[in-house]
């Protein structure tokens, strides 16, 4: 995993430099940031975590190299949206990614049949997540034989990716890494995946589908309603999981450890960008502002805070070193202002204040690949630490 995380990193500050300069076009920026780095990131992830979760052995070698795949075929998505020559590839290169998608839940569900006893719940969620990423890459097609309904279908697409895909393998994950982050154990979590897995996929759903429906003539009124009741519906659940860790944990406990207070305002994050999709279905914010505020919002502080916690893991396997923790201690550090920093960045692009807003998102993201970089030096043979 530790090339794979290097690599997404390298794509995320490529994303951020072509993005804010011009070098890429918004969207193709936008798919060098989500189909070149979230989604191969995701797919490792649930590599990672899908074993343990059904108490089963590590992955197949094809499965192993599966992200790589993953991520050659996003940078052929971005070189296609690019260049308007080859958009013809984005047909079988969206067919190619469907299928990835589908090898992966049917390794899922042949990891919950061989679990010994009850699978946890968690896994669900990723095959949820996943369902999502497919639908939104059927959608492709059509976006490219019936322009006459683009505007829904683009829609569409987006939210089955960024509320499906990104926000269901998150909420799946997000219960079981805080508490071991804060180095606890939250028996509860079962309990709230198992309860509220098909109540946040519907709300997303209504949510998606009010959304769609809102870029429709004559349906101006009734997409944004739609959407507001997909909206009120996932609020529920998120601010149940909220306070649930309030009552566990206690907020203070969280925020004085960088990886879980970084976790943490993901969370607010994400529902900043709810509310934003919500303003743009009644026509009050740039569907271009919103899909840039993504990133800091939820994506960036959720991946870091995430790093924070498994990159020293997967950089020092085995027993727990003072290597480890000593690079766990480096990224961590600051990890509280680098989310606010994300957080007030997201808030200033969708005021329209594009140019501060990514000097911010540049300034986080330094902070956090200098920590890095600190912390494999400090680790390397002759080191102080080492010696």
């Amino acid at each position: 995993m530790t090339p794979l995380v290097f690599a997404v990193l390298a794509v995320f500050v490529l994303a951020l430099i072509t993005g804010a300069s011009g070098w890429l076009s918004p969207v193709a920026a936008f798919h060098l940031l989500v189909a070149a780095g979230v989604l191969p990131l995701i797919c490792g992830a649930m590599l990672h975590f899908v074993p343990v979760l059904t108490r089963t052995g590590a992955p197949h070698r094809f499965f192993q190299v599966l992200p790589w795949l993953a991520q050659g075929l996003g940078l052929g998505v971005v070189l296609a949206l690019q260049e308007p020559g080859l958009r013809c590839l984005l047909h079988p290169l969206s067919a190619l990614l469907a299928g990835l998608a589908l090898a992966l839940i049917f390794w899922m569900k042949s990891r919950a049949k061989a679990c010994l006893g009850t699978p946890h719940p968690g896994w669900r969620w990723y095959g949820c997540s996943l369902a999502c990423l497919l639908l939104a890459l059927l959608v492709v097609p059509l976006l490219l034989a019936v322009p006459a309904a683009y505007r829904p279908l683009r829609s569409l697409h987006l939210h089955l990716n960024t509320l499906g895909f990104v926000g269901l393998a998150a909420l799946g994950t997000l219960p079981l890494l805080l508490p071991t982050a804060l180095g606890q154990h939250d028996p509860d979590a079962r309990h709230w995946l198992r309860r509220y897995l098909w109540p946040v996929l519907g709300s997303v759903l209504v949510l998606t589908g009010g959304t769609a429906l809102a870029a429709l003539d004559g349906m101006a009124l009734v997409g944004p309603l739609l959407a507001a009741v997909g909206l009120v519906l996932l609020v529920y659940p998120v601010l149940r999981l909220l306070v649930h860790w309030q009552r566990r944990f206690g907020f203070s406990s969280l925020w004085r450890d960088g990886a879980t207070a970084s976790l943490l305002l993901a969370v607010p994050g994400f529902m900043l960008l709810q509310l934003a999709g919500l303003l743009h279905g009644f026509q009050r914010l740039e569907p271009r502002l919103a899909i840039l505020a993504l990133g800091p919002a939820f994506l960036l502080p959720l991946v870091l805070g995430a790093l924070s916690q498994l990159l020293p893991v997967w950089c020092h396997p085995g027993p727990a070193t003072p290597n480890r923790l000593a690079l766990r201690q480096r990224l961590a550090a600051g990890g509280a202002g680098r989310a606010l920093l994300f957080l007030g960045a997201a808030c200033a692009i969708l005021l329209g204040h594009e140019l501060p807003g990514m000097g911010l998102v540049g300034l986080g993201l330094g902070h956090f690949l200098l920590a890095l970089v600190a912390g494999l030096l400090q680790s390397l043979p002759g080191s102080e630490r080492a010696r």
